[in-house]
């Protein structure tokens, strides 16, 4: 068997700006991978790198070119273990691009089966969470607004982002625009131990859910400080990137979240998942703002987690690829009749 490789970059404008605590973003660069079989059968894959994390659109397609060339050698999509070793021996970073050619190859030998790829895991669709929906830091009457509409398009879980000095303000307006949504914060790294501690009474008299991230991840103790004394569950995003991590955030945290993104292949996220398992920690997926190239991937991961934050390809004005149906937050994956991760060009 031989296969073809190829990718191709795409820009995708957001529906509106998205603001989190690092800054600003208009629109998202990723990259779309697609390995084809002999019978002409492809399988698709994308990329949303993250600066934060040290990746480009730039660094992805420089290092492309190596990781497709391994793909081809092994030349079997069946050989997933074969060929993540051997991704992983080409490049040992850029997790990013790692993971859209694990991703397109995941969904060609899925395809090859004819399943979709959580049936070829053996998971059960019908154990999978909503997702939620992100509104961003804004001004307090727009994320006001933002909220309102959220839940008139029917997301009844929202995560709010924090790390600012109207972080009390903007919970009010939230609640107020949605008294009876299941809120969720991410300071993304934005706040001190204490002030995260202090923050975590007020936000449970809110009935927010947990807290992501309220310190920076180069802080373990910090981390560990906010834990032992947070009113409010803490989930482990940037402290969170691979398997490895686990043990390290086992006792700072409730929560893992893991990103297709940073693990660097779908085989490395169900490892974190099970690592997470092993120390008593729930899970989350979440994502990066990412195309349906990617996000159907992570969504087939559904019936693993206890949270889901997969909400990237709804940031979008327009995705170029369709996925999993997201209607209301839902991950449908028993409505999903396509095999693979049910990603494909909305021109088909």
């Amino acid at each position: 068997m031989s296969l073809g490789t190829e990718f191709e970059r795409v820009s995708l404008p957001l529906e509106n700006p998205f603001t989190i605590s690092r800054g600003t973003q208009t629109e998202a660069e990723n990259v779309v991978v697609r390995v084809t079989d002999d019978a002409g059968m492809t399988g698709v894959g994308g990329a949303a790198p993250s600066a934060h994390y040290g990746e480009t659109a730039d660094t992805v397609e420089a290092v492309l070119p190596d990781l497709l060339d391994a793909v081809e050698r092994v030349g079997d999509p069946h050989a997933l273990h074969a060929i993540e070793t051997e991704l992983r021996a080409v490049v040992n970073g850029n997790p990013a691009a790692r993971c859209a050619v694990s991703i397109a190859v995941h969904d060609l030998a899925a395809k090859r089966l004819g399943v979709p790829l959580h049936r070829l895991w053996g998971l059960d669709p019908s154990d999978a969470p909503k997702t939620s929906f992100t509104i961003g830091l804004d001004e307090t009457d727009r994320v006001r607004e933002k909220a309102a509409d959220a839940v008139e398009a029917g997301h009844s879980v929202l995560k709010i982002k924090l790390g600012t000095d109207r972080d009390r303000e903007l919970i009010d307006a939230v609640r107020d625009a949605a008294p009876d949504a299941r809120l969720r914060v991410d300071a993304n790294e934005a706040w001190t131990p204490k002030e995260a501690v202090t923050k975590s009474a007020w936000l449970a008299d809110r009935d927010v859910e947990f807290v992501e991230q309220p310190v920076p991840a180069d802080d373990p103790e910090g981390l560990r400080y906010v834990y032992e004394r947070s009113a409010l569950p803490i989930a482990a995003d940037e402290s969170c990137v691979t398997a490895a991590d686990v043990p390290a955030i086992a006792d700072r945290c409730d929560i893992a979240n893991l990103k297709l993104m940073k693990t660097g292949s779908l085989s490395e996220a169900r490892r974190l998942i099970a690592a997470a398992r092993a120390h008593g920690l729930e899970v989350m997926c979440g994502c990066m703002i990412e195309s349906n190239a990617s996000i159907a991937a992570a969504a087939q991961l559904a019936p693993l987690l206890d949270y889901a934050d997969l909400d990237g390809s709804l940031l979008l004005a327009e995705d170029p690829y369709e996925g999993v149906d997201l209607p209301n937050g839902e991950i449908r994956l028993d409505e999903q009749d396509r095999a693979g991760t049910g990603a494909r060009p909305r021109s088909e």
